[in-house]
């Protein structure tokens, strides 16, 4: 017998300061001791799949009611739910195009840094022997990082569900995550107009003739960018149309990129995402290099003790994330 058979699971294994479920798992079951093994590959979560002979996905999928059959098994079902969850969000998540970098924390207080580099900072000018290096200041935010917890409320008896296929169950947990993504997407969009309290609202660049978008202004708008890298730009679905609808976008090399991938690039080359949480009649161009940090106070929080104790009925869902600027001015609006 293997030695993840004889695993003791436990609800508490989720409210420790060990980190995740899956984590505590590792602790007590490395994976590196199964190398060449048939359960190489595997992680010590999906061991104790394996040991309960629980099938989350394809056609011979088992019912959520498999997960219920021993006291051990059904700690396994928390977890379950916040995987389903996170592939959801994986899936409608654009955030790691927009995010130059990731912090988990876990508190609930976060002080991140910000940097304002002025013209003489930007151009590094050649330094005279015995003269002093010019400084680039980073300091510390003047205020708290704003954290949002978002999230759903499962609502579902055991009965309701409990003869329900698993990658069917899955599916509407993937479409929670999806919700969670969005609404984060939104916070993100809103720190970059807005500023993140440390740091103001983005310039604002307006285009020639109000109610179009032309390629010179998407030339207007990389100029104003300088010397950040215009390499993202966030528009809405009105702002969408337009810039589908210019003459340069309908260029063919342009064009065999959008019909052969569905990716669209814009004539300068930024990677152009739909974003319709923009309101109002703008688009956003920024440097993802540097324009954004993203602050996470752990992971997906599931309700373990209702979905384990009480089979389902209302268990909550959420994550609680932040965006704080890292670059200013490294992200700018462009109004038409």
């Amino acid at each position: 017998m293997a030695f993840y058979d004889n695993i003791k699971l436990e609800k508490g294994m989720y409210a420790g300061a060990s980190g995740s479920f899956t984590d505590v798992l590792e602790k007590l079951d490395p994976s590196e001791n199964y190398r060449n093994t048939e359960l190489e590959g595997l992680d010590a979560y999906q061991r104790q799949l394996k040991r309960f002979d629980i099938r989350v996905g394809g056609p011979g999928s088992d019912t959520v009611s498999k997960f219920f059959q021993t006291s051990d098994s059904a700690a396994l079902f928390p977890e379950y739910v916040s995987r389903a969850v996170k592939q959801g969000m994986e899936r409608a998540d654009i955030l790691p195009d927009i995010i130059a970098a990731k912090t988990v924390i876990d508190g609930m207080d976060y002080r991140s840094v910000v940097s304002v580099p002025s013209g003489d900072d930007k151009s590094l000018r050649p330094v005279g022997e015995g003269a002093y290096l010019p400084q680039t200041q980073i300091k510390a935010g003047e205020h708290l990082v704003k954290l949002q917890k978002r999230g759903r409320m499962l609502v579902a008896s055991y009965e309701a569900v409990k003869f329900q296929k698993l990658d069917l169950f899955t599916v509407t947990l993937r479409q929670i995550g999806a919700y969670i993504a969005r609404q984060q997407l939104n916070d993100a969009v809103n720190v970059l107009i807005s500023g993140d309290g440390s740091s103001g609202a983005a310039e604002t660049i307006s285009t020639a003739d109000s109610g179009s978008i032309s390629y010179d202004d998407l030339v207007k708008l990389w100029a104003e960018l300088s010397p950040y890298e215009l390499n993202t730009i966030l528009a809405p679905t009105d702002a969408m149309k337009k810039l589908l609808g210019m003459s340069e976008m309908k260029d063919a090399v342009a064009g065999l990129e959008f019909h052969s991938s569905g990716k669209m690039i814009t004539p300068l080359g930024a990677k152009l995402l739909h974003t319709p949480g923009i309101s109002g009649s703008r688009l956003i161009g920024l440097d993802k290099n540097c324009a954004l940090e993203m602050v996470q106070s752990g992971g997906i929080i599931t309700d373990h003790d209702k979905l384990i104790d009480r089979q389902l009925e209302r268990a909550s869902i959420s994550c609680i994330t932040g965006f704080a600027k890292i670059f200013p001015d490294s992200a700018k609006v462009l109004t038409y």
